[in-house]
């Protein structure tokens, strides 16, 4: 994880009272509301917004207020306390989890809100394990425990079960459902009470009927610490308690390791239990110090560079964002210190670009500064060129750092101009489109000459084409969508001779190969789903001509013999060759590699598959019957169902091309009262009535 959880830092910088972190949570679990609630108290804004009246500060664009969710990763900027909060409300659905992807890459810590009612839903895990990846330390809040079903043990009981991780609950409810109005707080022994009409609450003594049960989950609390915690465990073993500051001191130390989540409850709707959300903030999420220095490369070799504004500088660019006014470059500066005119490098592409204005973020207002320091997350306006994932420097000590992973594209659409006179500006709008949400691709298709469209998802693609029609005001006609599928090899060949041969005056070109192909092995995790290796011995393959005949079977995979899809889950040996004194270079053998496995994949026994996802679905009873039905009928194959509250969840994995236009449908045969989630869940072979012709 990101620090030593035996040495905490001592405030001795301003950056210490900096907190960079990001809300993350399932679709309609709150994210938003919290976000906004968050917002009011700080006195960053002055009214509080709500997603139903389409107020929101950081849901601002007209799509999101229109369909009620958070598409784009919105920043804002708050104090609290005497610190600064840098704050990020990351997307909720599925097909934007790239825009979660990128946030995670530049936040320090993260607020991870679950529904008291739902628990750990199929996104929330999601996200989870994307913050684990990038070892991100998180509190939790189980919002909504207002409403009629609301379970603060179950939600943390699926915390437990589902995310695998150690739930440190340092709360307790007063009050159930509609008549939830506050919380004890563990820590401190004392209640907390918001009463209708106040902003704040109320401090008090632990009500008389809570004590025994306050009492009981103080020392369950204890005891879960001490487990974990060495300097906790000798004082319990001491005094058989834990005193205030132990405990605080060994909750801050397992959220940083992420040995442990500590948890929040409250109801954000309701504006109760925000207020100690920003205090376990502040007491337990690590500032910029706090997490180890950005490691980079300069001239080949890894670099670090420590938060501080006096080292040379260095930033992530996260987000690009083409407004009205100009084009705004999100940047979370890792070190260093820039100023308004400042010229930077960047790294990748080896360009200058100017800084004109760097401005404070609040959505979609902005406050200018003069400057940025290590720790702060800044728009600029200035930098014409670079890209999400592009690293800006200073020029005489250039450093580049690893940029967001980019999902790849998953559903294809093929769009047009309605008017010929409008293509030019389809393809400006295509472009612009591209270079602000890296997740999605567009390719001229070779055989049909359209122009193709590729993102996360169906609802993906329909908010890229909506902005399209929106903000370029283009009219823009749009084929079904079809999905991204992959061929794999099923039985492959053994011993397969190529040779290259080409000699049309001078120099010719000489490879000889023999390959090994086989499927790769079920418990092999590599993304890539491509292995390579040689078993070539005596020379008779020179290294260099090794690593071109690998490079040569990758440009292979590029296109299957079944249907010119991406070939993946296979293994290539290379086991003989030969070489010609003259004619043989990496060229020759690259050839040879290509061509080779080209004919091995046409030799052997291939299959099609096609992307498959985990659905989710949430129907009242009476309705599970018709559900379950419709599912078969789409090819899926439930996993699980469970019934809680007269509402039962349906698990079923269904391929992707299935669900095209099943939000209507399900709505359709529920009277409006199903909802659905999905998540990727890798391939899996498609049916023999499914042809490459038919595919894109």
């Amino acid at each position: 994880m990101r620090t030593d959880p035996r040495h905490r830092s001592v405030p001795t910088s301003p950056l210490t009272r900096v907190r960079n972190l990001g809300i993350l949570a399932h679709v309609d679990a709150g994210k938003t509301t919290v976000t906004e609630r968050i917002l009011y108290l700080t006195g960053a804004t002055h009214k509080r917004g709500e997603v139903h009246d389409g107020t929101t500060v950081t849901d601002f664009d007209p799509q999101e207020r229109d369909r009620g969710i958070t598409i784009f990763a919105a920043a804002v900027s708050c104090d609290w306390d005497g610190h600064r909060i840098n704050l990020i409300d990351t997307p909720g659905h599925v097909d934007f989890a790239d825009e979660v992807e990128r946030s995670l890459r530049v936040l320090d810590g993260a607020v991870a809100v679950f529904d008291a009612v739902a628990g750990v839903e199929p996104q929330s895990e999601a996200v989870w394990r994307q913050a684990d990846r990038h070892g991100v330390p998180r509190i939790a809040f189980v919002n909504k425990l207002d409403r009629a079903g609301a379970d603060l043990d179950q939600a943390v009981g699926s915390i437990r079960e589902r995310l695998r991780t150690v739930p440190l609950v340092v709360q307790l409810p007063v009050g159930q459902e509609d008549g939830f109005t506050g919380v004890v707080d563990l820590l401190r022994m004392r209640s907390l009470i918001w009463t209708a009409g106040r902003d704040t609450y109320e401090e008090g003594p632990v009500p008389e009927a809570l004590l025994a049960e306050a009492a009981r989950r103080r020392r369950l609390l204890e005891e879960a610490v001490a487990e974990l915690h060495p300097v906790a465990l000798e004082e319990f073993c001491e005094r058989s308690a834990l005193s205030e500051p132990t405990l605080a001191g060994a909750l801050r130390d397992l959220t940083l390791s992420g040995e442990g989540v500590v948890v929040l409850c409250g109801s954000a709707y309701r504006n109760c239990g925000i207020e100690p959300l920003l205090e376990a903030v502040v007491a337990y999420l690590p500032s910029p110090p706090d997490v180890p220095p950005v490691r980079g490369t300069r001239d080949g070799a890894e670099q670090e560079r420590p938060a501080d504004p006096e080292a040379a500088f260095a930033g992530l660019v996260f987000k690009v964002n083409s407004t009205s006014t100009g084009r705004l470059t999100y940047v979370r500066v890792y070190s260093g210190t820039i100023t308004k005119g400042d010229t930077v490098l960047d790294v990748g592409a080896g360009r200058s670009e100017r800084i004109g204005r760097i401005l404070r973020v609040q959505a979609d207002r902005h406050a200018e500064v003069d400057r940025a320091e290590a720790g702060d997350i800044v728009a600029l306006v200035g930098p014409k060129a670079a890209r999400s994932g592009a690293t800006l420097s200073t020029p005489d000590a250039p450093l580049l750092l690893e940029p967001p992973t980019a999902a790849a594209p998953v559903v294809t659409v093929a769009v047009e101009a309605r008017s010929r006179l409008d293509t030019d500006r389809l393809a400006t709008a295509l472009a612009r489109l591209v270079e602000e949400d890296p997740s999605l691709t567009v390719r001229t298709d070779p055989e049909t000459g359209q122009t193709v469209l590729s993102g996360m998802g169906e609802l993906h693609l329909e908010v890229a084409v909506e902005k399209i029609r929106r903000a370029h005001g283009l009219e823009v006609g749009v084929g079904r969508p079809q999905v991204a599928y992959r061929e794999t090899v099923v039985r492959g060949v053994t011993g397969l001779v190529y040779r290259h041969v080409k000699q049309d005056g001078g120099a010719g070109q000489f490879a000889h190969v023999v390959l090994d192909v086989a499927p790769l092995d079920a418990d092999d995790d590599r993304a890539e789903g491509f292995a390579f290796s040689s078993t070539v011995t005596g020379g008779r393959v020179p290294q260099e001509f090794v690593r071109a005949v690998e490079a040569g079977c990758r440009d292979a995979l590029a296109e299957g013999p079944l249907g010119g899809h991406p070939v993946t889950g296979l293994r290539v040996t290379l086991t003989d060759g030969a070489t010609h004194t003259k004619d043989s270079s990496e060229m020759a053998f690259r050839a040879a590699g290509r061509f080779g496995l080209r004919e091995a994949l046409r030799t052997g026994v291939m299959a099609l598959l096609e992307p498959v996802v985990e659905v989710t679905v949430t129907v009242p009873d009476d309705a599970v019957g018709t559900v379950l039905g419709d599912l078969a009928a789409r090819r899926g194959r439930v996993s699980g169902q469970a019934t809680r509250s007269g509402t039962a969840v349906v698990t079923a994995t269904v391929p992707l091309a299935e669900l095209f236009g099943y939000a209507n449908r399900l709505r359709s045969r529920t009277q409006g009262r199903g909802t659905f989630t999905t998540r990727p869940a890798g391939y899996a072979p498609a049916p023999a009535s499914v042809t490459g012709g038919a595919l894109t």
